[in-house]
């Protein structure tokens, strides 16, 4: 009897004393993304899947938010692993820009890798008559969610475009399917969307009512230099597109924080790289990215975990 209680005793004391490293085998990756009709939704769906498929016992979420100051500051806060966010959203956190939203530095943020260029994309209803950002003037405009990478991005482009808010007859602080559905409904003029290329809002948008893409000239990106760049929105990028529209364009960056360890950001930097078509076949705006370009412009500092996996394929911040 004796025999049997010590027997008993000793197998409730190894599952005690198990338990709890079972428990801490489990990995928690909360993926910080954007609003569900944007990109960086879906990319995030992509990538909970790849590092779900690739790690062991991973428990991974993809976090729906408002995008890249809200996910900057959520990483700094330890409150998610990964997240995209905005080139010139991720220089501000660094250097610390209260008119951003980052009223201290984020010290503690780290770069994973480049990922691919959002398009400041103005469209305008087609009755509204706008036909450039200087027929902005005394519209109705949405420029993003408040203090988003968005918003940022609308107040670069009308500054450099000698122009503010105030030139504006109204300004919508709305996340982009909302601006788009106060746009079929005559409420709203146009939009500004800091979007990878047929993002879900807009071609939602060009297939309801007829649209104007507006161009913003070569001369804007000049204006406000890195890491703004001249792009191109291509013809029939979006119903009634017919012509290509000039624009300018920001590199969005994957971003984590230095409280994720050495092993996850390479696991998950090396897994996204080994699994670069299913990334790209959740959204045409990834078919870009690749790895020779992962440390081009990178604001902060590199996560050791990722630069293990770009020391071992060659790739440097060159």
């Amino acid at each position: 009897m004796n025999i049997l209680k010590t027997i008993s005793g000793l197998a409730v004391g190894a599952t005690l004393a198990t338990a709890p490293m079972a428990a801490s085998a489990q990995q928690f990756i909360n993926i910080l993304t954007g609003g569900t009709s944007g990109v960086y939704y879906p990319v995030g769906g992509a990538l909970s899947k790849i590092f779900s498929d690739g790690i062991p016992d991973a428990k991974v979420q993809v976090q729906s938010t408002k995008a890249s100051v809200e996910n900057l500051n959520l990483l700094q806060q330890n409150k998610g692993e990964i997240g995209i966010a905005l080139g010139d959203s991720v220089k501000f956190a660094g250097e610390g820009n209260p008119e951003a939203g980052f009223p201290q530095p984020l010290d503690k943020l780290r770069g994973i890798s480049a990922m691919y260029p959002n398009f400041i994309q103005v469209v305008a209803s087609e009755e509204s008559g706008i036909k450039s950002l200087e027929d902005l003037k005394g519209k109705a405009l949405s420029v993003g969610a408040p203090k988003s990478g968005t918003e940022l991005n609308a107040r670069a482009i009308l500054a450099a475009a000698g122009m503010s808010y105030e030139d504006l007859g109204k300004v919508e602080f709305l996340p982009f399917a909302e601006s788009v559905e106060l746009m079929k409904n005559r409420q709203l003029d146009a939009t500004l969307q800091s979007a990878g290329l047929g993002v879900a809002s807009l071609k939602d948008l060009s297939t309801s009512i007829p649209i104007t893409v507006v161009s913003i000239p070569d001369e804007i990106a000049e204006t406000l230099g890195a890491p703004y760049v001249a792009e191109t929105i291509p013809a029939n990028t979006y119903e009634g597109q017919t012509e290509d529209v000039a624009t300018v364009a920001v590199v969005n960056f994957l971003v984590s924080s230095e409280a994720v360890s050495d092993d996850l950001a390479y696991q998950m930097t090396k897994l996204m790289y080994e699994n670069l078509d299913e990334l790209k076949a959740a959204h045409s705006a990834t078919a870009g990215i690749d790895v020779k370009n992962a440390l081009k412009g990178m604001p902060i500092p590199v996560h050791p975990g990722a630069k293990r996996y770009y020391d071992e394929v060659g790739v440097s911040a060159e």
